[in-house]
Parts: C-alpha cells; sequence; structure tokens
C-alpha cells in the first residue's frame, strides 16, 4: 500500500518501482502488467500510468504487447556510467574544494566519519547509505547545478551493484579509505588532489565492480 503523502501518487509509484527495479527486485527481463501493480502497490492505474511512462523515458522499461518488460541497468550500461563519472566527477570534487565553507566541510567530516564507523562493524546497509551520501554532497557542494543534476541519477542507477561491492569487506574498507584521501584534499582547498584523486576512486570501484560482473 502506498503511503499517501502530499506528494502525488504518480510520484510515489515511480519512486518505488524506479528503486525496485534499479536494486534488482524486478529483474531485467521480467515482464510487469498495470493489472500486477495495481495488485502489488494498492493504487489505481491512473498513477500506475504516469510511472510506466516516466520509467520508459528513463529506459528502464519497455513498452511491449505483453506488458512492460524490465531493462533496468545492464554492465553496458554501467561500464558507461562509469566512464562519463570518470570525467566529470572529478571535476565537481575540483569545484567543491575551491567552494566549500566551515560549515559544509564539518557535513562532509560527519558523513565520512559515520561511513569509516559502519565499516568498521561491517553495516553493510548503512556504509552504502553513508557512501552515497558523501558523493551527493560533494555534487552539492560543487555550486553547479548541472553537474549536480547530471551525476545525482548516474550515482543512483548503479546502486544494485555498489550494493554488491560494499559487501565485500576489503573493497569498503579501501573506498573508505579513498573517501578519506578526497576528503583531506577538499579540506586542504587543493582542487587538483581533489580532482586526482576522486577519478582514482571512480576508476578502482569501476574496476572493483565490472571485473565481477555483479
Amino acid at each position: 500500500m502506498m503511503d499517501h503523502r502530499s506528494i502525488s501518487l504518480a510520484e510515489q509509484v515511480f519512486d518505488r518501482l524506479e528503486n525496485e527495479i534499479l536494486s534488482g527486485f524486478y529483474q531485467r527481463g521480467e515482464l510487469l502488467t498495470e493489472m500486477k501493480l495495481v495488485t502489488d502497490l494498492g493504487v489505481s492505474r491512473t498513477p500506475i500510468r504516469e510511472a510506466l511512462h516516466r520509467l520508459e523515458q528513463e529506459r528502464l522499461i519497455e513498452i511491449t504487447q505483453k506488458g512492460f518488460l524490465v531493462l533496468g541497468v545492464t554492465l553496458q550500461d554501467l561500464a558507461d556510467i562509469f566512464e562519463i563519472r570518470e570525467k566529470i566527477e572529478g571535476m565537481a570534487s575540483r569545484l567543491a574544494a575551491a567552494k566549500i565553507t566551515d560549515e559544509q566541510l564539518a557535513e562532509l567530516r560527519e558523513t565520512l566519519e559515520l561511513q569509516e564507523f559502519y565499516v568498521a562493524r561491517h553495516d553493510a546497509d548503512h556504509i552504502k547509505s553513508y557512501d552515497s551520501q558523501f558523493h551527493k554532497l560533494i555534487y552539492r557542494f560543487s555550486g553547479s547545478s548541472v553537474y549536480y543534476d547530471t551525476l545525482i541519477p548516474l550515482h543512483k542507477k548503479v546502486q544494485k551493484y555498489r550494493k554488491a561491492s560494499v559487501e565485500n569487506e576489503s573493497r569498503a574498507v579501501q573506498s573508505a579509505k579513498e573517501h578519506r584521501i578526497i576528503f583531506e584534499a577538499i579540506a586542504a582547498h587543493d582542487g587538483e588532489k581533489a580532482e586526482q584523486f576522486t577519478v582514482a576512486h571512480i576508476v578502482n570501484a569501476a574496476n572493483h565492480i565490472l571485473k565481477r560482473g555483479y
């Protein structure tokens, strides 16, 4: 049953279906129908149709004669996403290093320390949450709405693979160390190193995930 909050039902349905496709709850190749979703979500067809239209625009589903085919994110999509992130996420870190305020730096530090706290306790769900938050804060602190709007959906689309990655203890530890190095460069307002370390972090994440074919 959907939570009837102030945002529209269509938005709620979209958010839920997007998350369930990206998390792997609905697998690539699975067929969805309006009636199945009406039953599963407990809402009428109208918000479901609106949500499905948006999911088609996001290329997460494809309309067929039998229903809505789940496309999800393929390994090739993933490789392309990491390639784009390599090109622009480092620049976002460079901008953040130049523009970050003391208050923003404190927020970034707290997020990193929480990630490190949960890495030490092997808590994959919290690691994933704070790992993600660390990146999102850098996008925001870059001060560029274009970078933010470009990187947020790309980061979101790899959530299924990121979950598998943070469940790998050695990678979770290494990722937190890489975040620490990025943070220190940003704190020192060293844009060149912030960009360099961020690109290296994205490359390492891509290599870890793509080589294992998650």
